[in-house]
Formats: structure tokens, C-alpha cells, sequence
């Protein structure tokens, strides 16, 4: 696993980035093209998607020039091209949805100063983890990262944890990812609130939940295209089903992964009740830990399973990792 550790001007933080992972990222995209073709039924090719990576970079670099400016520079420090460092950002959207049934995807749950989750997905990721530490001037976040992604889930300086889930819904087109929509919200957003706000200006490329939590409070966001249900309390809980009365019409989960989704749910709405106010982390991770939170490797690269478990202390601006399955690793802490 990856630490990288990089301030200054978006370029930089990129070109460190590239520089540390620069064979990492090369063997990873010569693999079945970033493993896109062990996943899906067509094979794939850089060539071949240029102009949606062209498409999608055009609105990455409209929303969150900075960003853009960061992903030239991850492509100058690791030797690749243009196509290929957006590319790395675009892999979720690139597979589309997969109503084929799934094991799993992530279950996230938050409350005040502290949101934590396990991350679920398919194409073997856990030896992709790298934690990121970014800043420029008095701003810093930690930011969990697989395979080049400038953003995943995080905490910064501020006090500010975002975490999210995959949901399926709507159209997805040329957009800004989700997952650097997520980056954006700890380069510039200080509170709940403030991130509220930056993220109704994000034309998202792809429908998800983002769960947000600061020192006194939690907001659930469900997007599908440009309309966003929020939810706010003082707990939030959630997996891969919209919960919004309005959104679960619109749900395009297939009926097996929905199953897996709700029994999720309630498991960890039963554990988060359980737990104190202060409990420590390694209490979390004995919650995401538990099946059916914990989805175990079946050997078949083409279903989700957890690849990690992350517990965020928004209060002390710390990120608490068990990188592969939380029930087989040890708790590494990185912080501000």
C-alpha cells in the first residue's frame, strides 16, 4: 500500500502522485486495460474510448480546473498519456451499470465526527490502495485512492468526512466523476453545509450517494443527473437502494443486489445503535467487519467484494484503513 505525500499547486500534487505510483499504474492499465476487459462483456481500448474520455475531461475541466491540471500532472509524473490518467478517473462509469447479481457494494454509515464504511468492488483492487495526503496553503485532506483516482472517500484539515455509495439510476453521460466530485468537497468545503452547497453546482457524470459528516452533523445525498435528495440528522446509514419515497421508483438495482442492500442496511442501523458516542475505532471496524457488511473474496473477479474498511475521525482529521478484507488486516491510522 501507497502512502504519497504531496503539497503545492494541483500539477504537482499530480506529477508526485504519478511519480511514486509510476510502474504500479503502467502494470495496472496494461492489465486488460486498467482490468476493464476481465469485467466487461466487450473488450475495451484506450483508442477506442478516447472521445468519451475527451467528452468527460471537456466537463472535469469546466467544474474543477484544478483537478484537470492535477490529472495532467499524475500523467507526466507515471509516463502516461492524457487519455490514460482520465481514464483511471473514469473506470466506474466506463463499466456502466452491471444488473448482472452482486455479492455486494459498500455500506456507509455517519455521525457526528466520525463516518465509516467498507469499500466494495470488483476487478481485484486491494493491491491498487494508496492513502493520499494533498494539500495547497493552510488545506489538507487524507484521501483513500485505488489505482490513480484522485479521489475515492476522505477527511481534511477542516473536519469535514465524506464517504458514498454506489446507486444506480438515471442517465449517465460526459460529467464530473463522482469520485472526483468527492476530492473537490475536501479541497474546498469546511463543513456539512458548505459541501451541501458546492455539490448542487456539480454536474455529476454518474448517479451515487455521498455521505457527509462534520463535528455536529450528517447529510445523505442521493443524485440521479441533476437532482439531489438530501437527507440530514444526526445518524446516517446507508447501502446501494435510493431511499428518497421519490428515487426508489427510478432504482435500477437488480433484485438479488437490492436483497444484499437491505439486509446490509439494517444490519449496520442496528450496529451504529449499539455503539457509543465515543466508541474507538477498532469498534467500527468490529461492525463492518461482521457479514453481511463484510463481503468475502469468491474468487470471481467480476463481483464486488471489500477490499477495505475505513473509519474517518472528522474531530482529530484522521483516516483509520484495514486495507483487503478488515477481518484478516491490521488497523493503519494516517493522520493530518
Amino acid at each position: 500500500m501507497a502512502h504519497v505525500v504531496a503539497h503545492g499547486e494541483p500539477y504537482d500534487l499530480g506529477f508526485a502522485h504519478g511519480t511514486v505510483l509510476k510502474q504500479r499504474l503502467r502494470a495496472f492499465l496494461d492489465d486488460g486495460v486498467a482490468r476493464l476487459n476481465h469485467l466487461l462483456p466487450t473488450a475495451v481500448s484506450v483508442a477506442g474510448l478516447s472521445g468519451d474520455l475527451s467528452a468527460h475531461r471537456a466537463e472535469i475541466t469546466r467544474s474543477t480546473p484544478r483537478l484537470a491540471a492535477e490529472i495532467a500532472g499524475l500523467a507526466a509524473g507515471a509516463g502516461l498519456t492524457l487519455d490514460e490518467a482520465t481514464l483511471l478517473q473514469l473506470r466506474r462509469e466506463i463499466m456502466g451499470y452491471r444488473r448482472i447479481p452482486t455479492r455486494g457494494d459498500c455500506t456507509t454509515y455517519a455521525r457526528p465526527g466520525v463516518l465509516a464504511q467498507t469499500v466494495d468492488l470488483n476487478g481485484n483492487l486491494d493491491d491498487q490502495i494508496a492513502v493520499l495526503e494533498v494539500g495547497h496553503g493552510d488545506r489538507t485532506a487524507l484521501v483513500l485512492s485505488f489505482a490513480g483516482l484522485l479521489g475515492y472517500l476522505g477527511v481534511n484539515s477542516r473536519g469535514l468526512a465524506v464517504g458514498l455509495n454506489l446507486v444506480l439510476g438515471g442517465r449517465w453521460g460526459p460529467g464530473l466523476p463522482p469520485y472526483l466530485a468527492i476530492r473537490h468537497l475536501l479541497d474546498t468545503a469546511t463543513s456539512v453545509e458548505s459541501a451541501l452547497a458546492v455539490l448542487r453546482t456539480l454536474p455529476l457524470a454518474s448517479s451515487r450517494t455521498i455521505v457527509l459528516a462534520d463535528a455536529i452533523g450528517t447529510a445523505c445525498v442521493e443524485v440521479i443527473g441533476d437532482e439531489y435528495r438530501v437527507t440530514t440528522g444526526r445518524e446516517s446509514v446507508h447501502t446501494n437502494h435510493f431511499l428518497a419515497p421519490d428515487f426508489t421508483g427510478r432504482d435500477e438495482l437488480n433484485v438479488f443486489a437490492r436483497n444484499s442492500s437491505l439486509r446490509r442496511l439494517e444490519t449496520a442501523a442496528s450496529g451504529l445503535r449499539d455503539l457509543p458516542a465515543d466508541a474507538a475505532p477498532d469498534a467500527h471496524f468490529a461492525l463492518l467487519s461482521q457479514p453481511p457488511i463484510c463481503v468475502a473474496d469468491h474468487g470471481d473477479i467480476r463481483t464486488e467484494r471489500t477490499v477495505a474498511a475505513v473509519v474517518l475521525d472528522a474531530k482529530n482529521a484522521a483516516l483509520h484503513l484495514r486495507p483487503g478484507d478488515p477481518r484478516q488486516s491490521r488497523t493503519q491510522t494516517f493522520t493530518l
